[in-house]
């Protein structure tokens, strides 16, 4: 009942105003015409006039600057849509060259490829492996390879196909005997493939027939032998070739060299995003932002290589990347910031909080350049304080031990973690951009943002509300008592190196 009074207040709101506005022109006018007031009574009513005429243009006023923000935030959506319908394209034309691919592997390469999973079922075959066990796709299809390849066959390579299962890569040659008896010898690879979660879903088996004049034991005609063996010899290099370039697709050893190779060339770039103090007397921080040369050129969305950095475990190599050039820089510039030390925050991956050679080595890097460890500030997502709460709290033990600072972003996106930052030495809790950009009109948004602040306060938390974006939000941060602010309404992301 109050939603609908609300709704009908809102249409004939407008409306009501403008009919009041007339009807006091109106009595205004009457009264002046038809009766004999003083000069009092007239500039009394005239005074109402002005102020409900200024009134009403205050009410138009607020509507139109309503009306621009909401078409600059309906513009910003658009070209976040364009940018995603551009990545989508792009995506598709991907998929498409990857399916013509696939269809040269599966139709027109002699070598034979199967996908087997972690529990033995084929879960892929291509047209060469159907061809040469001469079997139809249901008896190769969802089957198990010992009954796919035979229970002899399968257990002489029980041990290459555990090995494969635990993730390593294995090549081996194997004879093979047909139901005519004839033997074939086989060259085998078996490629691990990866799930994202690190795990060993299956692997691929790939195989190509090597067999020899002198390999076959057999009295029969040797016609699709000597077919199979000048194939072979004329489709050599071509075919090791794909071998090597299929083997790196399947591993991931293609964009793992492309990403090392950025790190390597330097065409990575170092970002910073003020982080300003919402109080007096406190020093400006800033966020590490890492962007690919190449984002920028081909319009990617900023960090659109962390997935494929984080799916083949390269981001232990990228974050080292990180606090070295960050530690240089800073080494370069720490008389420049005045009376207050500036801190780096740097986003931390959850393979480098496992890793536990990482704080030996930004000690030693810290050591070389000479900068403080108060420099540095480490930041982990709130996520991983959820899923992995005694890996971030060891990690979070060995960060304060060596004298950097430590930070939760992302705080209040999925649930409230009040319970899992006792006991943990945080220095910064960053408050999720999703409950501050609703805080002046969402009264629970508002709620959330004071109790965090709150709890945060009692346990000694410096707090920072993230996508900060207009300069009512941050007053109404400063009169939570909000101690840092971050966002577009702040200041925009900027090269480190200006």
């Amino acid at each position: 009942m109050k939603m609908n009074f609300n709704r009908l207040f809102r249409v004939i709101g407008p409306f009501a105003s403008a009919i009041a506005l007339i009807a006091i022109s109106m009595a205004l006018v009457f009264a002046i015409i038809l009766t004999d007031l003083s000069t009092q009574w007239i500039t009394f009513l005239a005074g109402i006039l002005v102020a409900a005429i200024l009134a009403e243009a205050t009410r138009v006023s607020h509507a139109e600057w309503n009306l621009i923000r909401r078409s600059a935030q309906l513009k910003q959506v658009r070209d976040k849509l364009e940018d995603e319908s551009r990545l989508r394209k792009k995506a598709e034309l991907h998929l498409t060259e990857s399916k013509l691919r696939l269809n040269l592997l599966d139709e027109v390469l002699p070598i034979m490829v199967a996908f087997v999973d972690a529990d033995g079922i084929c879960r892929y075959h291509n047209h060469a492996f159907m061809d040469w066990l001469r079997k139809a796709p249901t008896q190769i299809n969802e089957r198990n390879m010992r009954e796919v390849i035979g229970a002899k066959i399968y257990q002489e390579i029980a041990t290459e196909t555990r090995q494969a299962l635990d993730g390593h890569y294995v090549r081996y040659e194997q004879n093979y005997t047909r139901a005519d008896g004839a033997v074939y010898k086989l060259s085998a690879e078996h490629i691990p493939q990866f799930s994202e979660d690190g795990k060993v879903s299956g692997f691929f088996m790939v195989m190509t027939d090597i067999t020899s004049r002198e390999d076959v034991q057999s009295g029969k005609p040797l016609a699709s032998t000597t077919h199979i063996t000048n194939t072979r010899e004329a489709t050599t290099n071509s075919q090791a070739l794909f071998i090597d370039t299929f083997s790196q697709q399947i591993n991931g050893e293609k964009d793992a060299r492309l990403i090392m190779g950025a790190i390597e060339r330097g065409e990575f770039r170092l970002y910073c995003q003020l982080i300003s103090p919402l109080v007096s007397n406190s020093a400006v921080h800033y966020e590490i932002l890492v962007r690919l040369a190449e984002e920028e050129e081909s319009l990617m969305p900023p960090g659109a290589f962390f997935p494929q950095a984080e799916k083949y475990g390269l981001m232990p190599h990228l974050d080292r990347w990180v606090v070295q050039h960050v530690i240089a820089w800073a080494a370069h510039h720490q008389h420049d910031t005045g009376n207050h030390q500036t801190m780096y925050f740097i986003n931390v991956s959850r393979a480098t909080m496992g890793d536990p050679s990482f704080v030996d080595y930004f000690e030693a890097t810290l050591n070389e350049y000479g900068v403080s460890p108060t420099t540095l500030c480490f930041e982990i997502p709130g996520l991983e304080l959820a899923l992995r709460s005694a890996i971030v709290s060891d990690f979070v033990r060995h960060i304060r031990t060596s004298g950097c600072r430590v930070a939760i972003s992302g705080f209040g996106r999925e649930r409230i973690l009040f319970d899992l930052l006792r006991g943990l030495q945080i220095d910064f809790l960053k408050i999720d951009g999703s409950i501050i950009f609703d805080i002046l009109r969402d009264p629970v948004d508002l709620a959330k943002l004071t109790a965090i602040h709150s709890v945060a306060k009692k346990l000694g938390i410096v707090t920072v509300a993230e996508l900060v974006e207009n300069e009512a939000t941050i007053a109404k941060l400063r009169e939570v008592g909000i101690d840092f602010a971050q966002g577009f309404g702040i200041s925009r992301p900027r090269p480190l190196a200006e």
